[in-house]
């Protein structure tokens, strides 16, 4: 299961990790993030062990969203060593997403 990620653990949980990190920015009401939604805890669950993968609720978080200069959602973040390493935009397929995330596995 993704993580619920907040302005409150979003340092510990994502900046600290020492794994590769997948953020899935979202809220309740957008079309195209209950598209993504169920992709990403399928990838939360292929993970495990070797990923995070978490989700953010810009409504009730909007310190990280501004942080990142989040926009429009979905937007996914890919972090490695704290830093942003990648980003997708939008409703894609699963292998898009798996395909950003193993990248940042070397």
């Amino acid at each position: 299961m993704a993580i619920e990620l907040t302005d409150a653990n979003f340092d510990e949980l994502v900046i600290k990790s020492d794994k590769p990190v997948l953020v899935d920015f979202w809220a309740e009401w957008c079309g195209p993030c209950r598209m993504v939604g169920p992709l990403v805890e399928e990838l939360s669950k292929e993970y495990d062990g070797k990923a995070v993968v978490g989700k953010v609720d810009v409504d009730n978080n909007p310190g990280i969203s501004a942080r990142f200069g989040i926009r429009n959602i979905p937007t996914l973040l890919y972090f490695k060593g704290g830093q942003v390493v990648d980003k997708q935009v939008g409703a894609v397929p699963k292998t898009v997403l798996a395909g950003k995330l193993d990248a940042q596995m070397s």
